[in-house]
């Protein structure tokens, strides 16, 4: 429809214009992207099979939608893209505070103008971006916010009475009427202004005040809750979940893979960084990895959720460790340290809620446990798997690097070394070389210092080397080695 013609409600009824609801408007276009095999919902990884299909049948049953999930699974971006469902531009009578249809007006001054001009009544536009209207659920939202109240300004500046329904001020709901409106936390409403939402979603219409006002607000409803939510700090009432056509469970990734994808396409990086910095791809899956273990760690609040924001930030953080020891030492460019891991200690100790032992131990110790842990369970894809129990006369393929540095005093790891330094160092150390062209042959040069501090950091942690953190770096040692020199 070419709207720069249309300027008033007779040229709209030329034009063959005809009303319908906002969830026809969704379920119309989502049929016509699945015909076409299209993807109604881009950039949103691992929900093919689960969410995805969920979110689309609710579309297509005119449903309105509960997000239900962990904090950081997506729930407010899909209720944000549901936008691109909507046709690009919707007619509304012109000057009308609620969207009304210029076919079907339901406020007093649309129905006013429309009786009083009839097909000459002016008709604006308005994009499918200004139709989302996003809400979050806070303890002191009012019925006022959300529906609407009485306005004593307007009142006396129109010479009105209070009893006269000019005099309203509409709130965020009316508003939106005929776009997707988002309530975000749910649970932390009010029982009673939930109460308030049970007419919209069930007849359309709102009551404010003493008002016999009756509006069919045509409205997309989206909420999203946390399920901690409903335990620790309110819940939603009964009759308004009743309301609530379908409720979708989102969840984390189920691979490191969809992880890293999700990370790659949400980190904020700076053309800069990326030129100055290699990732290899170990460390990629090591980042990803740490928040699986956070979801299983004793130490950490599973309820509360480990947000993929925390692999995110870590992503970024990461980057910036290594492109500060660049930029101190005066080198162009780098490949990512283990060391540089340490700078994701901060992205993870303010995105994860300890438990009482957790608090014990501490917030940045439990970042480096989670870090060891990442390390124990990626060991065994790029090596041979150390076992807990190992006979005396046992030999293991670990058994010269382990002797090497029981001869050595202790080998130390400064985190910022000139890379030729850094180099140097590892390759000091002949049993690493050996085990990464055993194991790992296909290697790049690029990647294969990391490996070799990763290979340090698994045997240490399965408790074949030990390792001391000083100011400046890391020192390595025997385990037994350490032990008898402290004698």
């Amino acid at each position: 429809m070419e709207k720069d013609k249309i300027k008033t409600i007779g040229e709209l009824k030329k034009a063959g214009y005809k009303s319908k609801s906002i969830k026809e408007e969704l379920r119309q276009n989502l049929r016509e992207k699945l015909k076409k095999g299209e993807p109604a919902f881009e950039g949103i990884y691992g929900y093919d099979y689960t969410v995805i299909p969920e979110l689309e049948r609710a579309i297509l049953s005119k449903h309105n939608i509960n997000l239900l999930g962990l904090r950081g699974q997506a729930k407010t971006r899909l209720a944000r893209l549901m936008v691109n469902l909507l046709d690009e531009w919707m007619p509304i009578v012109a000057g009308s505070e609620i969207n009304d249809d210029p076919l079907n007006p339901i406020s007093r001054y649309a129905i006013e103008l429309i009786s009083g001009k009839g097909d000459e009544t002016p008709v604006s536009w308005v994009h499918r971006e200004e139709r989302f209207f996003e809400k979050l659920a806070t303890p002191d939202v009012t019925v006022a916010d959300l529906i609407g109240d009485v306005d004593p300004i307007k009142a006396a500046n129109l010479k009105l009475s209070y009893a006269d329904d000019r005099v309203i001020h509409f709130g965020m709901i009316p508003r939106a009427n005929r776009s997707i409106f988002v309530i975000n936390e749910l649970p932390d409403l009010q029982a009673r202004i939930q109460v308030a939402l049970f007419n919209i979603l069930q007849e359309g219409d709102i009551q404010i005040r003493g008002f016999k006002l009756r509006l069919p607000l045509d409205m997309q409803f989206v909420f999203t809750a946390n399920p901690e939510d409903y335990t620790n700090r309110g819940s939603i009432v009964t009759p308004l979940k009743d309301r609530i056509g379908s409720q979708i469970l989102t969840h984390y990734p189920e691979s490191i893979e969809v992880a890293k994808t999700i990370t790659r396409q949400e980190a904020k990086l700076d053309e800069e960084q990326e030129k100055m910095v290699h990732v290899p791809e170990l460390a990629k899956d090591l980042l990803e990895q740490i928040s699986f273990e956070a979801r299983e760690s004793d130490f950490i609040d599973g309820k509360s959720g480990i947000s993929a924001r925390m692999s995110i930030t870590g992503y970024e953080n990461l980057l910036s460790t290594a492109e500060r020891r660049s930029l101190k030492i005066g080198e162009d460019k780098t490949t990512l340290r283990f060391s540089d891991f340490m700078g994701v200690i901060p992205s993870i100790t303010g995105k994860v809620e300890l438990v009482y032992e957790g608090e014990q131990e501490g917030a940045a110790a439990v970042a480096l446990q989670l870090i060891g842990e990442a390390v124990k369970s990626l060991f065994p894809d790029y090596f041979p798997k150390i076992e807990k129990l190992q006979k005396p006369d046992e030999i293991s393929p670990y058994d010269d690097l382990v002797e090497w540095f029981f001869d050595q005093s202790g080998f130390e790891l400064p985190d910022e070394i000139p890379e030729k330094e850094y180099r140097e160092k590892l390759d000091s150390v002949p049993a690493l070389e050996l085990l990464i062209k055993k194991h790992q042959p296909e290697i790049g040069e690029e990647d294969k210092y990391f490996l070799k501090e990763f290979l340090l950091w698994g045997l240490v942690e399965y408790k074949k080397l030990s390792k001391h953190r000083f100011s400046k770096g890391i020192q390595f040692r025997d385990i037994y080695g350490s032990y008898i020199n402290g004698f």
